[in-house]
């Protein structure tokens, strides 16, 4: 039986260099969501409900592309062909998104919302092959490092989406002003810009990638401990479903956490970040929104950085005590993050965050690789994609719940009191709200470290 051939550095590299461009659209949708909808007419305490559209998405779409692209065998591939379909329909949203106000003009935050949703169903198409992708092509022995240098280029395209209204403020002239009703012109360009991006990222990895044909790829399974036949009848979802590794199960408990509590940073953080400004309505807006791009910059910075040492950090310790040690430092992150009032001091919360963000990008699905049929590993990947998105759809069904009874604790004369306060005081009350968001967030990470615990590795 010969085993899967060892591919250099470049070709690792080339499997996710796509999820660059995916994940700059991740980015700039994480930090400029909020107060984009926000503009078109949003409450805080709506915001989660409108969130929901992402991990819904997650859900369905995962799950199926999985499936499909599992049975997919054309001259571009097995995961080429739908990373590619994906591709182009996010371009189109990305390009979509800051024009809701134009395409329909009498209910902006409606033609928002449909384009958010519109927006995470490609995202999803695109990304779910990115994972199975690297499960196939690489030997066991390499797919942590995979999965690393695939969290490397995530954080990258984090770092450069969040940077981008910076960017196009300083370097191209855009205006950072919020003008009432409309997407202000830095983020606006900031999206033409990633939606070019995406797609010429994509382009490397759907050319520069070969896929192994079935009946090689088959021989390769076959070495690595699985059946080969190809004749053994095709499992359903539900099938695979109630096959579920245990370590799967085991994992999903620590993802529920871990991802509760990213949710709730990216709904909350333009909130918290309010704080630090106190100027008028338009430029506290406005700059609000530009340093949330530079935080959520920073994180994805630490994270690379981690990410290049945890390959090493694993073989060395183990992936479960590095998986568990990077989500205390961001449960130490979240904390100290609603702790915080000047602009500058948050910086350090978000590297610790950062270690957090690389540990749940690449060690999961390390551990989940090596236990899975990898005939069925995208499929797989698609279940495994539940404990994502579920965690985020309770926090968002249950977020406006959250902001609702935070305002009647934190906030002085509770709901009644804050309806009739001027826009920057209750911007200020938002983030004195947001401040209990991120210690609820801060206690789910560290629920997450503990429950790694329990993860029982092959």
């Amino acid at each position: 039986m010969k085993r899967k051939p060892k591919l250099s550095f470049w070709q690792i590299w080339n499997l996710s260099f796509g999820f660059l461009g995916v994940q700059i659209g991740y980015s700039l949708q994480n930090s400029n969501t909020s107060g984009m909808l926000k503009s078109f007419g949003a409450d805080l305490s709506s915001l989660s409900l409108f969130w929901l559209a992402a991990p819904l998405a997650g859900l369905v779409v995962q799950p199926i592309i999985g499936m499909f692209s599992d049975g997919t065998w054309t001259k571009l591939g097995r995961r080429r062909p739908y990373i590619l379909l994906g591709a182009v329909i996010s371009t189109i949203a990305l390009i979509l998104m800051p024009n809701c106000p134009s395409l329909l003009a009498f209910a902006p935050l409606l033609m928002g919302a449909l384009v958010f949703l519109f927006m995470d169903l490609s995202f999803n198409i695109t990304m779910q092959p990115f994972r199975a992708l690297v499960t196939d092509m690489l030997d066991d022995s390499q797919k942590t490092q995979g999965f690393v240098v695939q969290t490397f280029l995530i954080n990258l395209g984090s770092v450069i989406g969040a940077l981008l209204p910076l960017i196009m403020t300083n370097v191209f002239g855009a205006s950072d002003e919020e003008v009432p009703g409309q997407a202000m012109q830095h983020v606006a360009w900031s999206y033409y810009a990633g939606a070019a991006i995406l797609f010429l990222s994509v382009l490397v990895t759907v050319f520069k990638v070969k896929e192994y044909p079935p009946k090689e790829f088959a021989e390769y399974s076959a070495a690595e401990g699985q059946e080969a036949a190809p004749a053994e009848p095709k499992k359903s979802f539900w099938q695979l479903l109630k096959t579920t590794p245990k370590t799967m199960i085991q994992l999903g408990v620590v993802q529920f956490f871990s991802w509760a509590a990213l949710f709730l940073m990216w709904n909350y953080l333009q909130p918290l970040v309010t704080r630090a400004f106190i100027s008028d309505s338009a430029v506290l807006n406005g700059e609000a929104q530009t340093w949330t791009g530079v935080l959520n910059a920073v994180y994805p910075v630490s994270a690379c950085i981690i990410s290049l040492l945890m390959t090493r950090l694993a073989a060395k310790y183990g992936n479960k005590t590095v998986y568990a040690l990077c989500l205390l430092c961001g449960a130490v992150g979240y904390a100290s993050l609603a702790f915080c009032t000047g602009k500058v001091a948050m910086i350090f919360p978000m590297i610790l965050i950062g270690i957090a963000w690389a540990g749940v990008l690449a060690m999961p699905y390390s551990i989940l690789s090596r236990a899975i049929d990898a005939r069925s590993s995208g499929a797989y990947m698609g279940i495994f994609n539940f404990t994502v998105t579920i965690p985020q759809i309770c926090m968002g069904l249950l977020g406006g719940v959250m902001v609702s009874l935070l305002r009647g604790v934190l906030v002085p004369g509770g709901k009644a009191v804050y309806e009739s306060l001027d826009t920057v005081s209750k911007a200020h009350a938002d983030s004195t709200v947001a401040v209990g968001m991120f210690i609820i967030a801060a206690i789910f990470m560290a629920m997450g470290s503990i429950a790694v615990r329990f993860v029982k590795e092959k």
